[in-house]
């Protein structure tokens, strides 16, 4: 890979990062649009790195069913953002020799985008169906038949012109993939006949990926490098393969080099505003607000007007990491900061 020469300095360098957060573990529209994740991805279920309750599980399903000639019981997937829900439904269809068909449960507004759907699908293939616990209930309801009996019942006409049409549809594979287990009906969930969470990534794990994702773009990372990234990057694969292609861009550009150090690391991620803790500019506002109301726990709906984002993102991207980590807690006034987050905060001053 060629490097890069410039004469771009560190400050230079922090006023390009983007708007959009690095460790949101959210696909941004840039990943979708390139598609550069495709690299990382493994090829088959071997290569796939971490979930091992779930692999081992997967595992005997699909062999089972290659054994009876059956298609694979439907799978419902759920668990955060970033974990491989996609890249896993990607393999289970390679595992099955077939094809993996994929749709989002936000572009299917009608009932007639779910038909069209199953009427294109082939025997044994596989429809993987994305945030499903967005799909309206219409569509559900033509899917409970479809995963049941693999038919559609259809009604067409109106009043006493209405007539029922039921049409065979080849056996398939549905999985469904969503962050939101709960926001999913109890009709649709109760139709997957296997139904697995995915888990956050063990520091172990996420340090493989990201020595696997660095040898595929030609980077050099030392042991203590990979390590240091992978504690930062929230148990999540996503956010760990993105700050590690914008400490290479840091890399390249500012330093010359492909290369990359303990203290290049830090000095990348610096330029980025995140700490040694994985936590950005936002986090650290979050917890400045919540420790200027010293131990009084203070409404989402006050933080959110203190800090001039929406609630609904602050309880969804912002919390769950500050939770995790036991810098504040949730309780039935309001969020408080823990003595842990206190003293983190106490150390940064206000200042990064």
């Amino acid at each position: 890979m060629a490097i890069i020469s410039s004469n771009i300095s560190d400050d230079d360098f922090s006023l390009r990062k983007k708007e959009l957060r690095l460790v949101d573990s959210k696909i941004t529209p840039e990943e979708k649009r390139k598609n550069n994740l495709n690299l990382a991805r493994p090829v088959s279920l071997q290569e796939f790195i971490g979930q091992e309750q779930l692999m081992s599980s997967l595992r005997i399903a699909i062999d089972a069913s290659i054994y009876r000639k059956e298609p694979l019981e439907h799978i419902l997937l759920y668990g955060q953002p970033g974990l491989g829900k996609t890249t896993l439904a990607f393999l289970i269809a390679n595992e099955l020799n077939t094809k993996c068909r994929i749709a989002t449960a936000p572009a299917i507004e009608r009932p007639r985008d779910i038909v069209g759907l199953l009427l294109g699908l082939k025997e044994g293939e596989v429809l993987f169906i994305d945030e499903i616990h967005r799909l309206n209930r219409l569509t559900e309801e033509l899917l409970y038949s479809a995963m049941e009996d693999f038919r559609l019942d259809l009604t067409m006409g109106a009043n006493r012109g209405a007539r029922c049409r039921t049409i065979n549809l080849p056996k398939f594979t549905l999985i469904g993939a969503t962050t939101k287990l709960a926001s999913i009906s109890a009709p649709l969930r109760d139709r997957f006949g296997i139904s697995h969470k995915f888990e956050f990534y063990t520091i172990d794990e996420l340090k493989q990926i990201i020595v696997n994702f660095s040898v595929l773009i030609n980077l050099h990372l030392d042991e203590n490098a990979s390590y240091d990234l992978a504690k930062i990057s929230r148990g999540t694969p996503r956010i760990a393969l993105r700050l590690l292609r914008r400490v290479r861009d840091y890399a390249q550009v500012v330093k010359d080099t492909n290369v990359i150090s303990m203290n290049l690391i830090k000095k990348a991620l610096n330029s980025y505003q995140i700490d040694q803790k994985g936590l950005d500019s936002l986090d650290r506002q979050y917890l400045s607000f919540l420790n200027k109301n010293n131990n009084s726990p203070t409404g989402l709906d006050s933080i959110a007007a203190g800090l001039g984002d929406d609630s609904a993102m602050l309880e969804f991207v912002v919390e769950p990491y500050l939770i995790q980590i036991g810098f504040i807690t949730r309780t039935p006034r309001g969020r408080l900061l823990t003595a842990s987050g206190k003293k983190y905060i106490d150390a940064k001053n206000g200042n990064f």
